[in-house]
């Protein structure tokens, strides 16, 4: 008897621009969900995907840029880098209550899929 083997494929993207004139500074950005595998080949792409962008900002804005990927795995998996990146995001932001969500967000998709 053969098994039914299902894969699916998640991936959910957030762009987020925070522009403080005090500062003369520019943020953007990424949050995405991807598989556990992907996560810092996902962090590496984000930076060099927006490079074009954010140059383009600087001189638009005449702002400092800066590129923040947030990518958390399907599963709650984060980079060795992850808490430097978030730390750099206005506000408090607790690592673990951002896996949670990443992992309830998987576990109700699969939910809809599978029932």
């Amino acid at each position: 008897m053969r098994e039914k083997v299902i894969i699916i494929i998640i991936i959910i993207i957030i762009i987020i621009i925070i522009r403080d004139n005090e500062k003369g500074t520019c943020m953007l950005i990424d949050v995405a969900i991807s598989g556990d595998r992907n996560v810092i080949k996902k962090e590496a792409k984000k930076i060099l995907k927006y490079e074009d962008l954010t140059i383009e900002i600087q001189r638009m804005w005449n702002v400092k840029k800066k590129v923040i990927p947030v990518i958390i795995g399907a599963t709650g998996t984060i980079s060795k880098s992850f808490r430097k990146y978030v730390s750099n995001i206005p506000g408090n932001h607790e690592v673990k209550e951002l896996q949670k969500t990443a992992i309830l967000g998987t576990a109700h998709t699969l939910r809809k899929v599978l029932m």
